[in-house]
């Protein structure tokens, strides 16, 4: 696997960057996410600083990638294995009567 060089421009600032040539397509899609997230702060709040902006955008993708990490730690309990082992304790309990 080789590496590339990129420019890339996140909030009007350009940044090089040497991306291994895999990632390329996921640093592009992530600095549109950002240069979107951006655009869209800027809009409805009344903020134009880019490291305010930066700051907010950050904040809203790290609070999405932890909800998401959360909603992956809580699986549903499976009670099916103590549903069998009541079941089976059930039936011997009736076939002692």
């Amino acid at each position: 696997m080789g590496k590339i060089s990129l420019k890339v421009e996140i909030a009007g600032r350009t940044y090089p960057l040497t991306v291994l040539d895999s990632e390329e397509k996921i640093v592009l899609k992530a600095v549109e996410d950002i240069n979107k997230a951006v655009a869209l702060l800027k809009t409805n709040y009344a903020v134009s600083d880019s490291q305010d902006l930066l700051a907010m955008s950050s904040l809203q993708f790290m609070l999405k990638g932890a909800s998401k990490k959360i909603e992956k730690e809580i699986e549903p309990i499976d009670y099916s294995s103590i549903e069998r082992a009541l079941q089976e304790f059930s039936e011997e309990l009736d076939q002692l009567d």
